[in-house]
């Protein structure tokens, strides 16, 4: 047990220091046993959701009293299906391919060194969370699959769903003979522990933050560790004009209202001022309860739009908001996005297969998308499994980061009794 009386630079050095040694123990562990290890956490989960829904209930009371925004109490409430789904999660990671050990390219140099670059776990990874008592489960099974031990300091408005949710991992990890220590949770919600977690550079590789643009701002000023940031999700949908008008209104829709709380929403949108049905998808959004902001040309189509500022082009919503634009074709759609994206998901609604290459190549963001919702951005969706978040960073891994973003790599060199000249 954390010692409670310590320090917030003491508590963290423990931790890491078990981290440390917990690290060691799962980078040899063998790959079914980390995997019996998560799927005995997922069954934990499926036998813990009365307490957990429990535990949340409590946090969702603390969290109206406290005036959170709607977007932000939908990321923290749990019921039956979501921890079912929690669980399902865990269990897919469990299934999937083991990345530690795969060779990423090899050669054979001229004087006969056998070069391999081959993947290897991280470390220690400290994750620095808001809201969403998921991301507990998510990051820990991620974590340990891809070898690596975590530290996990979730946010004081999900601290009895975290608790409960982590109790239930560390008891599938420990019934698999796996160290307790491979997943902790910081036990304070004291902010000094997040300036000692980022300052932690003996014990922690890697820190990913999720949460809102001022925890990440902190911890990008912050941190002496490597950051894997993941910033807003100012993510457009284009339609072109040579939209099918049925699919266009439908993905924008769902891009849009489907949950509006996530990374993956849509917050604005572009019309090919020569789409014709640019009325009818104005007006689909505003009768599906979307408040919508437009300029001059959008307010004509409608008088229950508002008008929209230039702040509003650079605003990541989190709710039943969007913001609408015409503009003159695919390049100034192009445009628009390099001004005001955050190069996290954006997507094109067109049947001109020419114009929609145009957009995939041309548009540099983490995800970009041809005739779908951007509500697809999520490593779930992608097939990896759960994910530590999406990364719209350039360095390391990009897009949704799951196993693969969780590793490293080395080189391994073999000889035959080589010497250099």
């Amino acid at each position: 047990m954390n010692d409670l009386t310590q320090t917030p630079e003491m508590l963290i050095a423990t931790m890491g220091a078990r981290a440390r040694r917990a690290a060691a123990t799962i980078a040899q562990a063998s790959d079914a046993q980390k995997a019996d290890a998560l799927r005995r956490a997922a069954q934990a989960l499926r036998d813990q959701a009365p307490a957990i829904i429990a535990a949340n209930a409590r946090d969702m009371d603390n969290a109206v009293a406290n005036g959170l925004s709607p977007a932000l109490l939908d990321r923290l409430r749990l019921d039956e299906g979501r921890v079912a789904a929690t669980a399902a999660g865990v269990e897919q990671v469990a299934g999937l391919p083991n990345p530690l050990g795969s060779v990423i390219d090899q050669s054979v140099r001229p004087n006969g060194l056998d070069l391999r670059r081959v993947r290897v776990p991280l470390g220690v990874i400290g994750i620095i969370y808001e809201s969403r008592p998921n991301v507990t489960a998510d990051a820990a099974a991620l974590c340990l699959r891809a070898g690596n031990a975590v530290i996990l300091r979730g946010g004081s408005e999900a601290k009895e769903s975290n608790r409960a949710i982590h109790a239930a991992i560390v008891e599938g990890i420990v019934a698999a003979g796996l160290p307790a220590d491979v997943v902790q949770l910081v036990p304070t919600t004291d902010r000094a522990a997040v300036g000692a977690l980022l300052k932690a550079a003996e014990f922690v590789d890697l820190i990913v933050p999720r949460g809102g643009k001022s925890l990440v701002a902190r911890v990008q000023d912050e941190a002496r560790v490597p950051v894997l940031a993941h910033l807003d999700g100012i993510n457009h949908s284009y339609v072109d004009g040579a939209a099918d008008p049925a699919m266009a209104q439908q993905l924008v829709v769902n891009a849009k209202m489907r949950r509006t709380g996530i990374c993956g929403a849509t917050e604005t949108v572009l019309i090919d001022s020569a789409y014709a049905y640019a009325p009818a998808l104005v007006r689909a959004l505003l009768d599906a309860q979307c408040e919508v902001r437009g300029d001059e040309a959008v307010q004509a189509m409608d008088a229950r739009v508002k008008p929209a500022d230039e702040a509003d082009w650079d605003t990541e919503y989190l709710d039943a908001i969007v913001s609408i634009r015409l503009v003159d074709g695919v390049e100034e759609a192009i445009a628009h996005i390099a001004a005001h994206a955050s190069h996290h998901t954006d997507a094109i609604i067109t049947d001109d297969a020419a114009t929609a290459e145009r957009f995939l190549n041309a548009v540099d963001s983490a995800i970009v998308m041809w005739n779908a919702s951007t509500q697809f951005a999520d490593g779930g969706e992608f097939g990896l499994g759960a994910e530590i978040g999406i990364s719209t960073g350039r360095l390391h891994a990009r897009g949704p980061v799951a196993l693969e973003g969780l590793t490293t790599y080395k080189w391994i060199v073999r000889g035959t009794g080589q010497v250099r000249p």
